[in-house]
């Protein structure tokens, strides 16, 4: 598997590919020195990622090629991708969206579980009062990533 470093506003992240896709994206927790490459899938993946952190990509057509995860977790994960740019949804109501509406811990575990955060979106999930909870990268840079959606604030 190939892959590249890149800095962002929120912080350093790591985009590993395969010859089919994005793999995996990693939130480093700290800054590290950028890298380069000279791989088309990640070269597409880096410039979407960074018109997106710009304001100037709602959606990712990068390919992507999720190795792991459960039929639950993938089927959450799926859902996530149907969360449209700006919008929230609380894990009830991704829970109730996938016919489940009992499961939204069970959605919560999948999305903690999410291998491509920013591309698969579970950053635009909150708990049921509207604050945001649990992210790969820190609340921080979920908040950051809603900011860059518009969304300045919790429901």
């Amino acid at each position: 598997m190939k892959s590249i470093c890149i800095q962002t506003d929120a912080q350093s992240i790591r985009i590993y590919a395969t010859d089919r896709g994005v793999a995996q994206i990693e939130f480093l927790g700290q800054d590290l020195p950028e890298e380069s490459t000279d791989d088309p899938i990640l070269l597409q993946a880096v410039r979407e990622l960074r018109e997106y952190f710009a304001g100037n990509r709602r959606a990712f057509e990068v390919p992507i090629d999720l190795q792991t995860g459960t039929s639950f977790q993938r089927e959450a994960w799926d859902m996530l991708q149907r969360i449209p740019f700006g919008e929230t949804l609380s894990y009830g109501e991704q829970a109730r969206a996938m016919g489940r509406p009992k499961a939204f811990r069970a959605v919560g575990g999948a999305n903690g579980k999410n291998p491509l955060p920013v591309i698969i979106p579970c950053h635009r999930v909150v708990n049921s009062l509207g604050k945001l909870h649990g992210f790969s990268g820190g609340l921080d840079v979920k908040r950051y990533l809603l900011k860059v959606e518009g969304v300045n604030r919790e429901r």
